[in-house]
């Protein structure tokens, strides 16, 4: 037997797990159990997190595994989410509701697509943001949203689906953004690092045993990611726009001129480059929309 051929099957048994915890949802979904719906999603989520680890920490990385993970991904926290959406909530608008279940569900799988390209064209500083709200976290948005309405942390989302439709379109709007979100593959294990992670499982922890339910606690997490996403471009956006105004306030006549001239700085060098880089990753991400 040769095991280095079967080390192949390892991670993709852990895809088509994350396959099968969307399939099932799906099926809790039909038959009102939206509770359980939403966990069957957490755990293809987990599933999800160590199929790519478990290929490079084995060296079994493959554009087979690449693709199915896609599809994985679409099944999982695009079709899954939306029925789970639609059923628990959206059905009374009609209609309506059903486009917006919908929306949600094509737009995740065109922020999939766009991000199969980027990675494929290797765009500076992909590694390290991810180009729209990922799929996953998507998904898992709304699992928080129903796992907490239905223990009653929420009512009043429970009694508005208006509300939920907001909801719903402002996650797929995201997915398709340009809106940058932190992968945190760049972060190294360290004493701060790992600090900041104890300390923020044990807030939740607190949290989640004295004063909110847990399903709130996650709630509040992923909204802290969005809104970080959300923070972090804002400031980047006016960034940009202060710095040729105030390069060209500095200089008489109020034309900019070069950092790379002879005498420049080279903080203003790297400053420029990084630049360039963000504005590539947009500009190819802006293409392929």
């Amino acid at each position: 037997m040769n095991w280095h051929k079967l080390m192949f099957v390892l991670p993709n048994l852990f895809t088509v797990s994350s396959i099968f915890c969307g399939f099932y949802s799906m099926t809790l979904s039909k038959s009102g159990e939206f509770s359980g719906a939403a966990i069957a999603i957490f755990f293809a989520v987990f599933f999800d997190c160590f199929d790519g680890r478990v290929a490079r920490l084995t060296k079994t990385q493959s554009e087979f595994g690449v693709e199915l993970d896609s599809l994985a991904d679409v099944m999982s926290f695009g079709l899954a989410p939306a029925l789970l959406v639609y059923l628990w909530m959206l059905q009374p608008l009609g209609t309506i509701g059903l486009f917006i279940a919908f929306s949600f569900a094509t737009c995740g799988a065109l922020r999939l697509a766009r991000f199969n390209v980027l990675a494929h064209r290797k765009v500076p500083e992909s590694s390290k943001f991810f180009v729209g709200l990922p799929i996953p976290l998507g998904a898992g948005m709304l699992c928080a949203l129903v796992l907490s309405c239905e223990s009653g942390a929420l009512p009043l989302f429970e009694r508005s689906p208006w509300s939920v439709a907001l909801v719903v379109l402002l996650l797929a709007a995201l997915m398709v953004s340009n809106v940058r979100y932190r992968t945190f593959k760049d972060l190294k294990f360290s004493k701060k690092s790992v600090g900041s992670f104890c300390a923020l499982l044990l807030c939740a922890i607190a949290l989640s045993a004295t004063v909110l339910s847990p399903a709130f606690v996650l709630l509040l997490y992923f909204g802290a990611y969005l809104l970080m996403g959300i923070a972090e471009g804002t400031i980047n956006l006016m960034r940009r726009r202060v710095r040729p105004l105030s390069a060209a306030a500095a200089i008489p006549g109020g034309v900019p001129i070069a950092t790379g001239a002879a005498g420049g700085d080279d903080v203003e060098e790297d400053d420029s480059a990084t630049d360039e880089g963000e504005d590539a990753d947009e500009v190819s991400s802006e293409e392929l929309l």
